[in-house]
């Protein structure tokens, strides 16, 4: 699959983004892969001055929206760290199938890696206003209802909507 045409062209805007495992993938079942997405957007929400305004993980793709001096080089270094930390974790665990499908999936042309965790892309679409925003959001938070894990969105421990209700929710975030 090649690069998606959704592009971050104003790197200092807002953007909604999703970043998919290849082969769909089912890696986020396990609370410490989730947990190293969670550490990586903390991380740069402190270093980096990464605005996080909502996200959500689900078992094998997320959702997010933010905002970074340089988005798309601060995305692209979100998306590395997390793959190779996600990988190292994989291999610890001696998760071969899991394994065996990144390596199976790494495209031809990759030769500078062993396996392919993170699709290319992120199908980027800039926020252009307040309306577009909240349907972002409540896109976003909506998702585990519709997939009927939850019935109402703060329910679902990896997303920012408990956030939103005024609860802690497993991270801070930027509430819009």
């Amino acid at each position: 699959m090649g690069r998606s045409h959704h592009l971050i062209t104003e790197a200092d805007k807002s953007h909604f983004m999703t970043c998919t495992v290849v082969e769909w993938l089912a890696v986020f079942t396990r609370p410490e892969t989730v947990q190293i997405i969670l550490d990586s957007w903390q991380y740069r929400r402190q270093q980096t001055g990464l605005k996080l305004y909502g996200y959500v993980i689900l078992e094998n793709h997320l959702h997010f929206i933010a905002q970074a001096p340089e988005l798309d080089k601060c995305v692209a270094s979100f998306k590395a760290y997390t793959a190779r930390r996600i990988i190292d974790h994989l291999q610890q665990q001696q998760a071969e199938r899991l394994l065996q499908r990144l390596h199976f999936a790494k495209a031809a042309h990759k030769r500078d890696r062993e396996y392919q965790f993170w699709q290319e892309g992120v199908h980027a679409e800039m926020i252009l206003n307040e309306a577009m925003m909240r349907q972002k959001l409540d896109y976003i938070h909506a998702n585990p209802v519709k997939r009927g894990y939850v019935n109402v969105p703060q329910h679902w421990r990896y997303s920012s909507a408990a956030n939103y209700e005024g609860l802690a929710g497993v991270m801070e975030i930027d509430v819009w």
